[in-house]
């Protein structure tokens, strides 16, 4: 629990900016302690440049606003007190966030708004809830005047998304929007560590066609079952989690080296297994856009995040992203235009980080 924020803290307005993320291999391994139970379990993944964005401004009044601009979800309190007595909340990231950052006994006597937006269509897949969580806690962490490292906000981010979800939340998402960059997430007993892989962002972008199917899926609960059936036992999901863990394993190395063929191998190879954990994981839409990008050029295809709708991403012939989104397009598809976002989660006025 953080000490409590001096009730005399006086800021401007904040603005807090972080990544969304495509993850490439060996995500749900990142749930804990799933990855335990596979020795030199890694997870691959790089931030894109579709953003979540928090700002939070002062107050001339007590009253405490939040407001989801993509969402359109509100809730408007008279004073702290009466926050603090809510049971339920329109937006809920923002409710348990500054619940943790200012506890009840703040008193706090001067009011503040915290809006909020992710450029993320929801429910796409590509971790735009814990880009919001991570923009959002280092704009309360600037207003609290608090300095935490980019691990510290991890663990706070991820654990209150976890009380908001209320099932199990894995780590790899978080990196993408503290770092930027293209990561490998290491996943051992001695604890995370984030390696940034040395890869042009060009050869990211030249290679790479980001697609939303217009459907939405929650990851919490497509996660939660295969958690589920893993812990039980079932030997079919821990078979099929060791293979992609190995498979993690050579896309690392496939990455770094800039062996682009594996890259495809290994990306089919993991989307095959993906598809077997849990039924609903593709969507009828999404195998006729893969099997449309297949024959224009797409040389592999994988769900982003937990599936059963979102986005996917395919893997091209270097050069043909364009001929492959026209495709996409023409067959009722969306393409999420990307670059590769190189910074890590900004903020205007008092730095948080240590």
């Amino acid at each position: 629990m953080p000490k409590p924020a001096p009730s005399d803290t006086k800021s401007s307005t904040i603005v807090s900016h972080a990544s969304c993320s495509v993850d490439l291999a060996g995500s749900t391994l990142d749930l804990w302690p799933l990855y335990l139970f596979h020795p030199g379990a890694v997870t691959l993944n790089f931030a894109v440049n579709i953003l979540a964005r928090c700002q939070i401004t002062r107050l001339q009044t007590p009253e405490i606003r939040f407001k989801s601009i993509d969402t359109g979800r509100e809730d408007v309190f008279t004073s702290f007190v009466e926050f603090c007595s809510a049971k339920r909340f329109n937006h809920g990231l923002a409710a348990y966030l500054l619940r943790y950052f200012f506890p009840p006994e703040c008193n706090l006597k001067q009011g503040f708004a915290i809006e909020t937006n992710s450029e993320s269509p929801a429910g796409a897949g590509i971790s735009g809830s814990s880009a919001l969580m991570v923009c959002t806690a280092a704009a309360l962490a600037c207003l609290t005047r608090r300095k935490l490292s980019r691990e510290e906000l991890r663990v706070i981010a991820q654990n209150i998304e976890a009380q908001l979800i209320r099932v199990p939340t894995g780590c790899q998402d978080y990196y993408p929007a503290l770092y930027g960059g293209v990561n490998a997430i290491h996943l051992n007993p001695d604890g995370i560590h984030r390696e940034a892989i040395n890869v042009a962002p060009q050869e990211i972008e030249s290679r790479f066609v980001l697609v939303y199917t217009g459907a939405q899926r929650q990851s919490g609960i497509n996660n939660w079952e295969v958690f589920k059936a893993h812990i039980n036992g079932d030997k079919r999901i821990f078979k099929n989690f060791a293979q992609i863990s190995e498979i993690a394993r050579q896309m690392h190395d496939a990455l770094r080296t800039a062996n682009w063929n594996e890259v495809s191998r290994l990306l089919q190879e993991e989307w095959k297994l993906r598809k077997t954990n849990v039924p609903g994981i593709s969507t009828p839409l999404m195998e006729k856009l893969i099997k449309v990008a297949q024959k224009n050029g797409a040389r592999a295809a994988k769900v982003c995040g937990a599936g059963g709708g979102g986005c996917f991403v395919l893997l091209v012939d270097h050069g043909q992203t364009q001929q492959v989104a026209y495709a996409i397009r023409q067959e009722g598809g969306t393409v999420l235009p990307f670059r590769v976002s190189m910074d890590g989660v900004t903020s205007t006025g008092r730095s948080w980080l240590i």
